[in-house]
């Protein structure tokens, strides 16, 4: 089940796919107000929803990030090995950040370039959604606490990510982050092992990896975070981006007013952003 955050006439809703052009708003059916309460009430039936209808046409609403108000988005750093094998000097654990609820914006809405910074740039990344709360998961059942998946762009300021050793100003821009289009249940996508991940620009691939080639697993992710903080239906892990960034390119190749960049990944789905001015 395809799973979104949506906005029509100023109203915020949430539903799912019927199809691949039109969407049922399950707020009409459940009475419940958002997509993270409907994943806590329903987190044992997310793949079994009867009565469904198709309510609008994907192209009459605007599609608001995956989770609008997660209480949690928290984000690792670069997370590919390059080949298969294990790398040498790889870290013995992530660069952790978090983000907050605002600094993220739906498919097909633009990420806003921050007026005071001249190095914005892409991230294309897996995100993970909190189905079942859990408090120090032992890895071997980490994947039985996800509600699903999706397409996620760590829009960065890295100006301001770079004026110190803390991220958080770089990541934390308003609307900087594409999140969406939708979150593909657990059901439906039962593993995050096999995932093609690529980054398009302009049309222009710029990021090529394969979610086998994590340095730190979903399973692990979720188990390590859990460890620290109580897990909780909604919560985001962000869970690293491949080399190909554009602060990574010789020269560097940062984002501008215009382009369009294109996260997509295999069984989940193609995320989308213009990117406009803050």
């Amino acid at each position: 089940m395809r799973y979104v955050s949506f906005s029509r006439q100023g109203s915020s809703r949430y539903g799912c796919m019927v199809d691949d052009e039109s969407i049922c708003d399950l707020g009409r059916l459940t009475g419940l107000p958002d997509l993270k309460t409907h994943i806590s009430a329903h987190w044992n039936a997310l793949d079994n929803l009867p009565g469904l209808q198709a309510d609008f046409r994907l192209e009459e609403v605007d599609l608001l990030p995956v989770i609008p108000n997660a209480d949690k988005i928290i984000c690792v750093a670069v997370n590919y090995r390059e080949t298969d094998a294990r790398g040498e000097n790889e870290p013995a654990y992530p660069v952790v950040f978090t983000r907050f609820a605002n600094a993220q914006t739906g498919h097909g809405t633009p990420i806003l370039k921050p007026d005071v910074s001249e190095k914005f740039d892409y991230e294309g990344e897996l995100a993970v959604i909190i189905g079942q709360p859990g408090h120090k998961i032992a890895e071997s059942e980490a994947l039985d606490h996800v509600a699903g998946y999706s397409c996620f762009n760590d829009g960065s300021a890295r100006d301001w990510q770079k004026h110190s050793t803390q991220f958080t100003p770089g990541k934390n821009f308003l609307r900087s982050a594409g999140f969406g289009p939708w979150m593909v249940s657990s059901d439906e996508l039962t593993d995050p092992f096999e995932l093609e991940l690529t980054t398009r620009v302009n049309g222009e691939l710029r990021q090529s990896a394969n979610t086998r080639r994590m340095m730190f697993p979903v399973p692990w992710l979720i188990s390590y975070l859990s460890q620290f903080t109580r897990l909780e239906p909604g919560d985001v892990i962000v869970t690293g981006t491949p080399k190909g960034f554009g602060s990574s390119m010789h020269p560097p190749r940062f984002l501008a007013v215009g382009d369009v960049v294109e996260v997509e990944i295999t069984r989940v789905g193609t995320l989308l952003n213009t990117v406009g001015v803050a």
